[in-house]
């Protein structure tokens, strides 16, 4: 990232990351690793980013009030690779709800609500991003592969 603010080709760059880190069987580590250098120092991008691929990625499977993703099994089910402690806890799950109340129409504030680190927040959505695309693509019963390809497409991108 060149300036201290994200650029929409640092935003769109994000999505490509982790979309096609998704593609290519990365796991999330690599993929956040990957990743890393464009988080500006003491600001929550490119969480923002994930939370709203996150959401996006509900629409796009058909999650709703009426037929919504269970967080339990989200966590349980698409993340075992991970394991959340003390405020890990806390800190995973504020990212995966904040995608389903973007998704359901409320905007979180994340620089209030990410008091406890901005530095690390960014990390959390990217992991939140990938459960809910997990179980995205679960739901519809397509590979995960697939999944970040169409959700690619839905934001106009290619992945290579």
């Amino acid at each position: 990232m060149t300036s201290s603010a994200p650029s929409e080709s640092d935003r769109v760059e994000a999505v490509l990351r982790l979309l096609g880190g998704l593609v290519d069987g990365h796991d999330l580590f690599e993929i956040a690793r990957a990743v890393a250098d464009l988080h500006p120092k003491n600001d929550t991008f490119p969480g923002e980013v994930y939370i709203g691929l996150a959401s996006d990625a509900l629409a796009l499977a058909g999650s709703d009030r009426d037929d919504p993703i269970a967080y339990q099994s989200l966590v349980e089910d698409y993340l075992s690779e991970c394991d959340f402690r003390g405020w890990d806890k806390r800190k995973i799950q504020y990212a995966i709800l904040s995608s389903g109340a973007l998704h359901g129409g409320i905007e979180p504030d994340l620089l209030s609500d990410t008091v406890w680190r901005t530095d690390d927040f960014w990390r959390y959505a990217l992991i939140a991003a990938a459960a809910v695309i997990r179980a995205s693509s679960a739901r519809l019963g397509i590979s995960v592969s697939e999944f970040a390809v169409r959700l690619a497409h839905h934001h106009n991108l290619e992945l290579t």
